[in-house]
């Protein structure tokens, strides 16, 4: 009997016509192995016209530089302050700290544990009166796909004259009354990094609103060069353009876009019918007002505290010594196996006991404001993100999980409650 191959979050699945080859093929026979060209060209016009809304695509190397950029064109400098939702990913909110600007975090609402707009106008008011001036920019973040409320806080940033860049980088065709995230608010965030919905093995895109700001993105992500015949430099750019290869990846997972969202949207719903009648599992699922419509990127549950699981006992205490499920990179060791703010001991205690059997499950994002690099950031939060943080958890949805997959992870899940 053959060994159960690993299951993973979500792997990158290529299209079974194998056009990523084919556009890569095309990028090395050509000689287009540089960050522009047809396939550039193609994937940026591909990105359009699955957005709508006639929007202009820049494609990029990361959704964290499509951030650094939006920034940027939102006239954010050193000392300015910017709004950003604190559950989420780090990319959100690094690339401020890269501007010498500050993050002000802002905390979720319960129903899409995305930021919420009576908390942030509550920030933007207490900001201006102790700063004298408004934050320079919002940034709502698509958590795990989950759209946010884009009428509430558009208009909210409307009606104090701030800009909204839409972190929709887990979001990737995911919709709010029926239109994209990404394109409400001034710019939006896309990212293709090798976990996403789709994948050019690294990579990203900034969605603007019209020519003369889709140009000078342009401009800043090709290091800011003059029309002269030699380099002249004006302003400070980047080198931040997606390369012709990996826009061959992205041209060939467009054509599967729609496919890889569908699939997700399965597995929630299998993940909800299987695990309803399981006490103290809960899967976390979008309104059902009719405005939501996620691309379940990741699946995600949470756990009664009273849950008690399988080696329980045992949780935290051995330091973990390298990264973790599908987490890459170097790491250093902790000093301790615990923090101020983790996971209860019955989900760390599920995701080892997943792992041993060869699932991979992780925390949700540990929010921002709880972060020691951010200690000292203002926060405006109402003890959702924490509360979620403590029991939520993230399983598998990728397009090469199969159904007899969910079954097992279920299974898996059941047989280690105690």
């Amino acid at each position: 009997m053959s060994e159960r191959k690993r299951i993973y979050l979500c792997l990158a699945h290529m299209s079974e016509a194998g056009l990523e080859q084919k556009y890569i093929k095309e990028a090395f026979d050509t000689n287009w192995v540089v960050p522009l060209g047809p396939n550039v060209n193609g994937f940026e016009a591909d990105l359009e016209a699955f957005c709508g809304q006639n929007k202009r695509v820049v494609a990029l190397s990361s959704g964290t530089s499509a951030v650094h950029l939006a920034l940027i064109n939102c006239g954010v400098k050193a000392g300015d302050e910017v709004l950003v939702q604190s559950f989420t990913f780090c990319a959100s909110s690094h690339p401020i700290t890269y501007l010498g600007a500050k993050p002000v975090f802002v905390g979720s609402e319960p129903e899409t544990w995305n930021m919420d707009p009576e908390l942030l106008e509550a920030t933007i008011i207490d900001r201006k009166a102790k700063t004298g001036k408004y934050p320079k920019a919002i940034i709502p973040v698509a958590l795990y796909g989950m759209p946010y409320d884009c009428e509430k806080i558009m208009a909210i940033a409307d009606k104090y004259g701030i800009p909204v860049i839409e972190d929709a980088a887990e979001g990737f065709g995911s919709k709010y009354k029926g239109q994209m995230l990404g394109t409400f608010g001034k710019y939006g965030v896309l990212s293709f990094n090798g976990n996403k919905m789709i994948t050019t093995s690294g990579g990203g895109a900034l969605i603007t609103n019209n020519e003369d700001e889709w140009r000078e993105i342009m401009m800043y992500a090709t290091q800011y060069r003059e029309s002269y015949p030699y380099y002249q430099h004006e302003k400070i750019g980047f080198n931040y353009r997606m390369s012709n290869i990996c826009a061959g990846i992205g041209r060939g997972q467009m054509t599967v876009a729609n496919e890889h969202i569908a699939h997700h949207k399965h597995v929630q719903k299998m993940y909800e019918e299987l695990l309803a009648d399981v006490p103290g599992i809960h899967v976390h699922a979008q309104p059902a007002t009719g405005e939501y419509d996620s691309n379940y990127w990741l699946c995600t549950i949470t756990l009664d505290e009273n849950v008690k699981i399988k080696g329980q006992e045992n949780a935290y205490k051995t330091i973990v010594q390298g990264a973790v499920g599908g987490a890459a990179g170097v790491i250093h060791v902790a000093d301790s196996a615990t923090t101020d703010c983790q996971p209860n001991d019955n989900v760390e205690a599920l995701r080892v006991w997943m792992d041993q059997a060869g699932v991979e499950a992780r925390p949700v994002w540990k929010p921002m404001h709880k972060q020691p690099v951010y200690k000292n950031a203002p926060a405006y939060v109402n003890g959702v993100s924490e509360a979620v943080f403590k029991v939520g958890m993230c399983l598998p949805a990728g397009p090469c999980v199969s159904d007899e997959d969910v079954a097992y992870i279920v299974e898996k899940i059941k047989e280690a409650l105690r």
